[in-house]
């Protein structure tokens, strides 16, 4: 080894413990920017990080500049960027129910010819994960990465009945008190249905003229994985509980629960509220 190599061989560590320093402060910043989601203050995020706001401002500027991160030109809060969506999004379809279910919602949309999503649990929400969107020119449009309501959407009332009431506890407390919510006892009716029957229909409740229609898909110990749901406007697609497109959405998500389990499983769509 050369002079040259050897001395560069000893003044190389401290730049590479610096870097490495820099990314798990980068990472616990966007760990913070995701507790704090969808947005939050400076202060907020440094108080979430235990970090001076003066260091979080610092490397928000770095994560900003390659899209790791925005702020909102009006509040001036900050939330997770493109970038850090994409590489999310990445992650989940790495989850074993996200690459098991991709290649039969395609074969769903093809069947039913109307726009099918995944949905999986994240840190705010039912996040959507996956879209197919028919092959015609007017569609019903769903967001990747969109973060949909536990009360008002097809997607978010099938998770509420099924996952452990301390999952969901927080997130349903706030939407009931929103202006217009159902009233406790009309909502606890309707998570009822959804377990009996496995089965959600939805017409024109979150978005006026788009109708719905969810169901849950189960893996080992009847834990919910996730849900598929299908959308469209009334002209093609009119949600009924007892029509075409719910008889192919049902077999499918009892497929693709078989798949996860190993059996068919056992109360799906009949069961109680998994113990919080």
């Amino acid at each position: 080894m050369s002079d040259v190599d050897k001395q560069a061989e000893m003044q190389s560590p401290a730049p590479r413990r610096q870097k490495v320093q820099s990314a798990q402060v980068g990472t616990e910043i966007l760990k913070g920017l995701a507790a704090c989601g969808p947005s939050t203050s400076l202060s907020g995020l440094a108080e979430q990080v235990g970090m001076p706001a003066s260091k979080v401002h610092r490397y928000l500027q770095a994560l900003m500049a390659s899209g790791f991160a925005v702020q909102d030109p009006i509040t001036g809060h900050y939330s997770l960027g493109r970038e850090a969506l994409l590489v999310g999004m990445a992650a989940m379809r790495n989850l074993n129910v996200v690459r098991t279910v991709l290649p039969r919602l395609v074969e769903l949309r093809d069947a039913c010819n109307e726009t099918c999503f995944l949905a999986v649990w994240g840190n705010q929400g039912p996040s959507v994960v996956q879209v197919e969107k028919p092959a015609r020119v007017l569609t019903v449009v769903t967001q990747l990465g969109s973060v949909l309501p536990l009360l008002t959407s097809s997607t978010g009332l099938v998770f509420s009945a099924f996952l452990p009431e301390v999952e969901t506890r927080d997130l349903i407390e706030a939407e009931l008190a929103q202006p217009g919510a159902p009233s406790r006892e009309a909502l606890e009716q309707t998570l009822g249905a959804i377990r009996q029957t496995g089965l959600h229909s939805i017409h024109g409740l979150l978005m006026s003229g788009v109708n719905a229609l969810s169901v849950p898909v189960f893996s080992l110990g009847h834990r919910l994985e996730g849900v598929i749901t299908m959308v469209g406007t009334p002209s093609s697609f009119d949600a009924d509980p007892e029509g075409r497109h719910a008889h192919t959405l049902m077999q499918v998500a009892e497929s693709i629960s078989f798949s996860l389990c190993g059996e068919r499983p056992q109360g799906a769509g009949r069961g109680q509220n998994p113990p919080s």
